[in-house]
């Protein structure tokens, strides 16, 4: 397990994460492959993918550290320690379950719980999180991101859920840390007609708007 700093660091260097949420598990690797080509090297792997853990083993086993694999959607303890087993070097909640926080810098990988309201982030920071989910994030847009940062500039966000391929910079500006892009990235017609670079392209355009809003 590399360091949880370095890996906090390298996620938001990337600045961006791949929300995968696919029932077709055998295209999964490429896909993964695919949007790591376009610059987009933090995958996600929900815990809604069938056999999750074990596909998680298999894109380690596969890509070792050139790509920073996740976990999402996780909701125990147990399913924390078990991705992080296989591979994982960040677990992501769609809730703040002080538990799974606990569990997951037991191991040494990155926490990533959620929150809605800055009470919610800012419990979820004092609870030892490296970053906080601000989710769903299209309910609040931008401004939230940047409402909340003034008068806790310590806290480090990652709006996911609406973010899109071009607006990814403009969260950015607001002050957050990274994005996580799920359904945006993930070409539905794309990866059923086997076209990976349609998701290379996708990744790519993501990193263009986030380098853009970095300068």
């Amino acid at each position: 397990m590399p360091d949880r700093q370095n890996i906090a660091e390298r996620l938001e260097s990337i600045g961006a994460a791949a929300v995968i949420r696919m029932t077709e598990t055998d295209r999964l690797l490429r896909v993964s492959e695919a949007l790591a080509e376009g610059g987009v090297e933090a995958i996600e792997i929900t815990m809604t993918v069938p056999g999750a853990v074990e596909m998680i083993e298999a894109a380690h086993r596969e890509m070792g550290d050139d790509v920073l694999l996740g976990v999402g959607s996780v909701t125990t303890p147990r399913q924390a320690r078990e991705a992080v087993d296989a591979g994982a070097r960040f677990v992501v909640s769609p809730v703040f379950k002080e538990e799974v926080v606990e569990a997951t810098l037991d191991t040494s990988a990155v926490a990533m719980p959620a929150g809605f309201t800055p009470t919610e982030i800012q419990r979820a920071h004092e609870a030892g999180a490296d970053f906080v989910k601000v989710f769903p994030a299209s309910i609040h847009g931008p401004k939230f991101i940047k409402a909340v940062r003034a008068p806790l500039p310590h806290l480090k966000l990652v709006p996911t859920g609406g973010v899109s391929l071009d607006d990814a910079g403009d969260w950015i500006d607001a002050g957050a840390a990274m994005v996580g892009v799920g359904s945006a990235l993930l070409d539905q017609d794309a990866i059923a007609a086997g076209d990976y670079a349609t998701l290379t392209d996708n990744a790519r355009r993501l990193r263009d708007s986030i380098d853009a809003a970095r300068g």
